[in-house]
């Protein structure tokens, strides 16, 4: 065989190859949805309901029975029965409790139980609008993190103005809100810090440990109950409140919806998660905040003033609009083309993050 017939070889070897998909930007959320498939249009469909809801929900249980650490063992509890039950009755698969797992998913575990608490703590000392609009400029810190940790570029220049009206928006809601409360801000950073390490820690533990999506449920919740439920026993101040509850229907009612919608949230949660990228999964996120908005402004009567509302309004808008950055390309990986296990236009992908949490 002569050297042009081999090279013509070659080459007809390497077009048959599959090629890698082009590390494209990701460019607007869940408005660009032709390209994520039916199945995951159908996780964030389920995902949003559940998060739309369970926000106002909350606010409700926390306003009837003023204890949320009480409120949350007994979502935790409620959320390992239906799982338990669930699995022995051959209606889904759970992953059995084995160290080697438990070992690693103790992290997740934290980050889960510490932006729960967090997040109740800030849905008691502030309304709902104050909330939204900080989970709204979680992007900023996210691009930060997906450069210094998991090997994406910085933003681009659309995405850097997105960053800034982010912040202008939350200031301007700082600014315009009559019910400011400089606790509840203090609950907000501390929230922030949880959920920023629950979402890259989570999306790194979905690629990396093989666990069934009610596996991942189960662990969470019952690790978060056995480490929580102690807790109880150190909080007189929540007995208390709980002495003066009136347990009629109405509360009972609605302690057990929120634990109906704590376990849809969970799996839809995990279910998401594993779908798609760590950044798309908090846009995903913010965009069902509008929802939450309009259903807020409807039932309960400490939103914020107009001017607020607005503010937070572009707040929403400006994280619809964050372009995530592409990944960096790999050494020795052709230019334009993603290193394999990286996502394309809209995929899942293997995040690659510091063990330091171990």
């Amino acid at each position: 065989m002569t050297a042009p017939e081999r090279q013509k070889l070659l080459d007809e070897e390497e077009a048959e190859k599959p090629q890698q998909p082009i590390a494209k930007p990701f460019t607007g959320g869940i408005l660009n949805i032709g390209g994520l498939g039916t199945t995951t249009v159908l996780i964030i469909i389920y995902y949003a309901f559940c998060s739309s809801l369970m926000l106002v929900v909350n606010k409700v249980v926390i306003h009837m029975v003023p204890a949320p650490t009480f409120v949350l063992c007994i979502q935790l509890f409620v959320s390992v029965v239906v799982v338990l039950a669930g699995d022995r009755a051959g209606w889904l698969v759970a992953d059995a409790l084995e160290w080697a797992k438990v070992s690693k998913f103790i992290w997740v575990v934290i980050g889960f139980l510490g932006t729960l608490m967090a997040n109740i703590k800030v849905l008691q000392n502030a309304n709902v609008e104050t909330f939204i609009t900080f989970r709204s400029s979680t992007p900023l810190v996210l691009s930060l993190c997906d450069y210094l940790f998991l090997g994406r570029a910085l933003p681009s220049g659309r995405s850097w103005a997105c960053l800034v009206v982010l912040l202008g928006g939350s200031l301007g809601y700082v600014l315009s809100d009559a019910d400011f409360r400089i606790h509840a801000y203090y609950w907000l950073m501390l929230w922030y810090v949880f959920f920023t390490f629950d979402t890259v820690y989570v999306k790194h533990m979905c690629d990396t440990l093989r666990m069934t999506n009610w596996g991942r449920v189960y662990y969470a919740n019952v690790l978060a109950f056995a480490l929580l439920t102690p807790c109880l026993a150190l909080m007189p101040g929540e007995r208390a409140l709980l002495a003066g509850v009136v347990w009629d229907g109405p509360t009972v009612s609605m302690l057990a919806l929120s634990c109906a919608m704590g376990v849809g949230m969970s799996h839809a949660s995990y279910l998401l998660r594993e779908a798609v990228s760590a950044t798309l999964f908090t846009i995903v996120g913010i965009l069902c905040k509008v929802l939450t908005v309009i259903v807020n402004v409807f039932i309960w009567d400490k939103h914020a003033s107009p001017a607020g509302i607005a503010a937070l309004m572009v707040c929403v808008l400006a994280g619809t609009f964050y372009q995530q950055a592409p990944k960096r390309p790999a050494a020795g990986t052709a230019s334009g083309q993603a290193a394999p296990g990286t996502e394309g236009a809209g995929g899942g992908s293997a995040v690659a993050i510091s063990a330091a949490a171990k």
